[in-house]
């Protein structure tokens, strides 16, 4: 069996501006600090929660060295350095790779796409040249293109392609990937929604962005299935249920932003063109807030 990056919760971490602008390393640093201190099982750090379209180069790298130092090796960090321009990414990943990440988040190629072969060249063109191990990240509703199960069977060949971060959303084309890849393709939900259902199909864990607001809730989701009491586990994702749809009930990161600025980690600013949360979706993001995590209320 492969290398595990991690196993449990993965928190899909933020990145806070000051007024949409500068990176607010203070709230950052705060916000790392915590999710360590509170259950989370590794740092996804880049990735889509984290904005990283927006980010610039020089951003994008400073902040990934960033949260290695501050997380200092008391759990993994995950840095996200896909791209749809291969060159790129290998230069990013090799960046990442030297900062001391423990991992990179690779997105499949978006806007210009791929066939599945050129997906399985674009993969393992890093892979070949980066010493650390990838998670593949699979989100066709964002790319427009989707890892078969049979092209990651192929690429599951690759010893430094370890494992996926699923959120397609089909089950039985996670199934059938399990099936294909056995040990050799680890499984994380990309769906908060999904992650008993694919812990139930063999998967390891989630890479999550209700482990922003609720880290030590979305470990335990986690732990408790895997000390088998599985009923406790699937108890605590529908507590958490409503609240993670109105987490996603408008364009990631927009609602989670506020939720975090609701709990005083930061300004909850977002980077155009993402825009603040609409009225109606900001008072049910705040009623389920105040039903499960009353007491952490600030804003």
């Amino acid at each position: 069996m492969k290398k595990t990056v991690f196993k449990g919760s993965g928190v899909a971490v933020i990145t806070p501006f000051i007024d949409g602008v500068n990176v607010d390393y203070p709230a950052l640093e705060r916000i790392l600090n915590y999710q360590v201190e509170n259950g989370t099982d590794a740092i996804i750090i880049c990735g889509t929660t984290g904005e990283s379209s927006t980010l610039s180069d020089a951003e994008h790298r400073n902040v990934i060295r960033f949260a290695v130092q501050t997380v200092a090796g008391r759990i993994p960090v995950v840095a996200g350095t896909g791209s749809n321009d291969t060159a790129y990414f290998l230069e990013l990943s090799q960046y990442a790779a030297e900062a001391g990440a423990d991992a990179l988040l690779a997105v499949t190629p978006y806007y210009n796409k791929c066939s599945q072969g050129g997906l399985v060249k674009h993969f393992e063109t890093v892979a070949d040249r980066v010493d650390i191990p990838m998670i593949l990240y699979n989100v066709p509703s964002r790319t427009g293109t989707n890892i078969l199960p049979e092209t990651c069977a192929e690429l599951a060949k690759h010893p430094n392609i370890v494992a996926i971060k699923e959120a397609c959303g089909n089950i039985s084309q996670i199934m059938r990937t399990a099936y294909l890849c056995g040990e050799d393709m680890q499984i994380y939900s990309g769906n908060d929604d999904q992650i008993v259902p694919i812990l139930a199909v063999g998967g390891i864990g989630v890479i999550s962005v209700l482990a922003n607001v609720a880290p030590r809730e979305t470990h335990d989701i986690c732990q408790l299935w895997f000390d088998g009491k599985t009923e406790q586990s699937l108890a605590l994702q529908m507590k958490y249920h409503p609240l993670i749809e109105a987490l996603f009930c408008d364009v990631n990161p927009i609602p989670v932003k506020e939720a975090m600025r609701i709990l005083g980690w930061c300004d909850g600013s977002l980077r155009m063109p993402l825009t603040k949360i609409a009225g109606k979706n900001e008072e049910r993001l705040r009623s389920e807030m105040l039903g499960v995590m009353p007491e952490k209320i600030i804003g």
